[in-house]
């Protein structure tokens, strides 16, 4: 592969940009500056520079993003900043096969709500991780406003009535971590289903966080904010669910 067509194939910019960062010198391949843009590269498992940032490149994009409050899982946000500010432009700027470009959320968080994205450029990984018909589980740490009993978490596995639902809303799994701390699974992605499930049974969501989709859990250590490309080991975690 052409090391300029590379560069574009990652998001650092159109094909002439790419072409001109090399030749200005931006690009250092295994810590050497090639001004070369026809240069030929093997791009598996290499590692490159753009001005001193290092980068690896990935024929396919798949990330997890701690999401803080306060940000809109939109291109177009509205009243608040938009998640995707958050990544480095060349993850917002990957070519895609359509009119979109750069990565997508794997599904939605509401601007309140914090906890583990994922992000891909994948779209047929995109489409089967958001397909109702393959009830990925979601995990959800609730902080309620009022105590939580057993007769609440019974009615939530056992399915509640939402005003748009012709048949009651269950959850996969409700349970009780303490008494303002619910830890409910979810199989379906419905508007503001936590919120609505919750208030169903008398109370109320004050917090709402993300930390699990399939078996791959927000690490620990990722800060809000902060993103990583998943591993293999992430991706065999999520492959009985995608």
């Amino acid at each position: 592969m052409r090391l300029d067509d590379l560069l574009f194939s990652q998001g650092f910019g159109t094909r002439r940009q790419c072409t001109g960062r090399v030749q200005l010198g931006q690009v250092a391949l295994e810590g050497a500056v090639c001004t070369d843009p026809a240069r030929d590269v093997d791009p598996e498992g290499l590692a490159f520079s753009v001005e001193g940032e290092p980068w690896v490149w990935q024929e396919r994009a798949y990330l997890m993003l701690h999401k803080p409050a306060g940000y809109e899982c939109s291109h177009r946000p509205g009243a608040w900043p938009s998640v995707y500010t958050l990544l480095p432009a060349p993850l917002r700027q990957r070519p895609g096969a359509g009119k979109l470009s750069g990565v997508q959320a794997v599904g939605r968080l509401d601007q309140d709500t914090t906890g583990l994205l994922l992000l891909s450029d994948d779209g047929a990984f995109i489409h089967r991780m958001n397909s109702p018909r393959r009830h990925v589980p979601k995990v959800y740490e609730v902080t309620l406003k009022h105590p939580l009993d057993e007769a609440q978490c019974g009615r939530l596995s056992a399915g509640v009535r939402l005003d748009d639902e012709p048949r009651p809303v269950r959850a996969a799994a409700a349970e009780r971590v303490a008494e303002h701390h619910l830890r409910l699974t979810l199989t379906e992605g419905k508007y503001h289903q936590v919120k609505r499930m919750v208030a169903a049974v008398g109370n109320r969501v004050e917090a709402l966080h993300r930390s699990r989709i399939g078996a791959l859990e927000l690490t620990p250590d990722l800060a809000p904010g902060r993103w990583r490309w998943l591993t293999p080991q992430d991706l065999a975690a999520l492959a009985p669910v995608a």
